[in-house]
């Protein structure tokens, strides 16, 4: 699902071309289809419903569906927040992973839950965590004693079984096992089941994100234990700066996801 921006696009900003400073003119040009920031305070106010809401200068917040923006939990609202509070001159939703997640959850998977639980679930069959290597040795021992545990309580506590297949020839999952996964996102309310389907797709894995969700594992330990093969490969050919980045980004916005999720 695409993230649903909080603002309007076409809000006009100023003209920086003329700019005589080159930096600052690269930055202007880079924050240029961004609106400006237009309050001095934010607060959190409970409403009539026993939510949450955000409001700038005494105003509450909308989302682009020009739905009130508010959450149901403190936590999350505080944290949402946050994010008002540390915009610059320039307000930039990229670095507002939280206020996109609850806009996505007010303007989309409220009105199209079975449609985001359908597109979780489709992770389930091809899972991560059921695609090994075939070699080095120590990978594959890398990868059984991590993700073995995580399928044996996956059958125990949902009585679902997914099979394990070496390399990338793909594996076809027994429905039932999938239908049993699918059946655990019913129960859920839109914010959890929203925050679900991020840390799934930043995850690749339906199986370590159920875990998170289920405390059977913490943040970093699923965050670990999705990106073992990246791991793996940084140790034996170091780390790519520019990959470290777009890996730092990702895991800012699981944490935003995992936030929803509860946990």
């Amino acid at each position: 699902m695409r993230d649903l921006l909080w603002y309007d696009p076409s809000t006009p900003v100023d003209d920086a071309a003329f700019e005589p400073d080159p930096v600052k003119r690269a930055q202007a040009a880079m924050r240029k289809d961004l609106p400006k920031r237009f309050w001095t305070e934010v607060a959190v106010e409970t409403t009539a419903a026993g939510g949450f809401r955000i409001l700038l200068d005494g105003r509450a917040v909308k989302t682009p569906g020009k739905r009130e923006l508010a959450v149901p939990r403190r936590d999350l609202a505080e944290a949402i927040a946050v994010e008002w509070r540390a915009q610059g001159t320039h307000v930039d939703p990229g670095t507002m992973p939280r206020t996109r997640l609850a806009n996505s959850v007010l303007d989309g998977v409220v009105a199209r839950f079975d449609e985001v639980a359908d597109d979780a679930a489709k992770y389930a069959a091809t899972d991560l965590v059921c695609y090994r290597a075939e070699a080095p040795e120590r990978l594959v021992e890398r990868q059984t004693e991590a993700w073995d545990p995580l399928l044996d309580w996956l059958e125990e506590r949902f009585g679902a079984r997914l099979l394990v297949a070496e390399g990338i020839v793909h594996v076809a999952q027994e429905g039932e096992a999938l239908a049993a996964l699918r059946g655990v996102l019913t129960t859920w309310d839109p914010w959890r089941l929203a925050g679900f389907h991020t840390a799934t797709t930043l995850t690749g894995s339906f199986v370590v994100t159920l875990a998170l969700a289920e405390g059977r594992v913490d943040r970093d330990t699923a965050w670990a234990l999705a990106h073992l093969d990246e791991t793996w490969n940084a140790e034996l050919w170091g780390r790519d700066d520019e990959a470290e980045r777009r890996l730092a980004f990702r895991r800012v916005e699981f944490e935003a996801a995992a936030a929803f999720l509860g946990v």
